[in-house]
């Protein structure tokens, strides 16, 4: 387990060649869980770029490859924003990381990840999500959650070829197979997706440790009792591992505070 970044109760960002300023507030919670012996989960919380890693490989092999992504996000941080050439390039160098590791395992080594990152398009700021394997992103708005991201899982492809349903996916045997990892291919690809900074958005990011645990109207209901950062994330760890925590869990929850455009 690696972990890189600290909590902040709100930090304020000038968006490039603008006045506007956009404040936001996070948080990150991890746990081993109640059955794994090592924590093979990673994260970063150091803006731009928050993420989160699961590595698989066995004997801490998943635990190199997840602080390895997590290490080479964190060395694109230049500034308070970043660009999706960024996080390839991260994710690329990452990937040659994974591939010295994985050459002395029989069974291969290699890790998801998924987060969000500032980014700008002009005068507008963003986060950009971003997605591999079936670590997730949620959006928080007005008391509504939504999935951002897709699972490069075998379950999602069943789900989306219209075999199985997605309430029969969750405790589908399969649920761990994923489609997508990094350092199981060269160029891991990510999928993308923006997201508008307004004030009012809140943003899970986590790993299977603990969707694998609370269906989504369990993690809305935490959502909705509008606890700071740092107390969703913890409350969020302890539901999983009073579900069973079958697996390392970890939480990262990313308030926008408040946007303001002018003189204040």
């Amino acid at each position: 387990m690696t972990e890189i970044g600290e909590a902040s109760p709100g930090t304020t960002f000038t968006v490039p060649g603008t006045d506007t300023t956009v404040t936001i507030a996070w948080a990150a919670v991890t746990d081993v869980g109640r059955r794994r012996a090592a924590n093979e989960d990673s994260y970063l919380v150091r803006p731009p770029i928050f993420a989160v890693a699961d590595g698989m490989g066995g004997h801490l092999s998943g635990d190199v490859a997840s602080a390895a992504v997590v290490q080479r996000l964190s060395e694109m941080v230049s500034g308070d924003f970043a660009t999706t050439s960024d996080i390839e390039k991260a994710l690329s160098n990452a990937s040659v990381d994974i591939g010295i590791v994985a050459g002395e395992s029989e069974i291969g080594v290699g890790t998801t990840v998924t987060g969000a990152v500032l980014t700008t398009d002009g005068s507008r700021a963003f986060f950009t999500v971003f997605n591999i394997g079936d670590s997730r992103v949620y959006q928080f708005e007005r008391n509504d959650l939504q999935q951002v991201t897709t699972d490069h899982s075998l379950v999602q492809e069943l789900v989306d070829a219209g075999i199985i349903s997605q309430a029969q996916a969750h405790q589908h045997p399969d649920g761990n197979i994923i489609t997508r990892a990094v350092g199981f291919e060269p160029q891991p690809v990510p999928d993308y997706s923006r997201l508008p900074l307004r004030a009012g958005l809140r943003l899970l990011v986590c790993s299977d440790g603990l969707t694998g645990e609370l269906a989504d109207d369990r993690l809305r209901l935490h959502f909705a009792a509008g606890l700071s950062p740092n107390e969703t994330a913890s409350a969020l760890v302890d539901a999983a591992l009073a579900a069973g925590g079958r697996d390392n869990v970890t939480v990262l929850v990313i308030d926008v505070l408040e946007t303001h455009t002018g003189p204040r």
